[in-house]
């Protein structure tokens, strides 16, 4: 079954609970929650507190939280006590990442790893069997409601070539329209913004993707 990760980034901030509700309704499990630090990406947005708030008025909702940061090892802590489920950090990072995908799993929680668009899945590969997900970016990260770059769902099928089992998620101007062609690159997980929160029918678009 192929899984749909709404990204928070897309929910209205003044009614972040609302809009939370209305796509869990509408048959969403999983919680996409961009942690931005205006370092490594272009925009800032939440932190620790936004985690524990979506746990504590969510709960059996999976929480996937992708850290678009340039430290991310003085935060992993944080977020996991907060409540994350899945921590996923950038390779472009200048870290220990071994060591940090170390920490997310001693605290019990899976570990993830992000590739912009610009960086090659070989810079990953030595990767592929320490994480239980791997994100591709298919649009430049930091803003929402950009178009996907097509050519990044080539990663996607480079990761399952090289066989990579794991949850495989594409993030970036995912719709009704593309899915099927990222599921047909070897996506199991999509994260999807704006076309699912101003959806007037977003359970069909949930739906629809999942019989895929």
């Amino acid at each position: 079954m192929i899984n749909i990760a709404p990204s928070m980034l897309a929910a209205d901030p003044l009614n972040i609970g609302r809009d939370i509700q209305k796509i869990v309704s509408a048959g969403a499990d999983v919680l996409h929650i961009d942690i931005m630090d205006a370092h490594l990406v272009p925009n800032l947005s939440y932190g620790p507190a936004m985690v524990k708030a979506i746990r504590k008025g969510f709960p059996s909702c999976i929480l996937d939280v992708h850290l678009m940061m340039d430290n991310p090892a003085n935060y992993v802590k944080a977020f996991i006590t907060s409540g994350a489920d899945e921590l996923t950090i950038h390779a472009e990072i200048n870290e220990n990442i071994p060591r940090i995908i170390g920490e997310i799993h001693s605290l019990g929680a899976k570990a993830g790893i992000s590739i912009k668009p610009k960086t090659k899945v070989s810079e990953i590969e030595k990767y592929i069997n320490d994480v239980e997900l791997i994100l591709i970016m298919s649009v430049e990260p930091g803003f929402g409601g950009q178009k996907m770059m097509p050519d990044c769902l080539l990663k996607l099928r480079q990761l399952r070539d090289m066989g990579y089992t794991g949850t495989l998620s594409v993030d970036g101007g995912i719709n009704a329209e593309n899915a099927k062609m990222a599921v047909q690159h070897g996506a199991n997980r999509l994260v999807m913004g704006t076309a699912l929160f101003n959806s007037q029918d977003p359970a069909k678009i949930i739906a629809d993707i999942r019989a895929l």
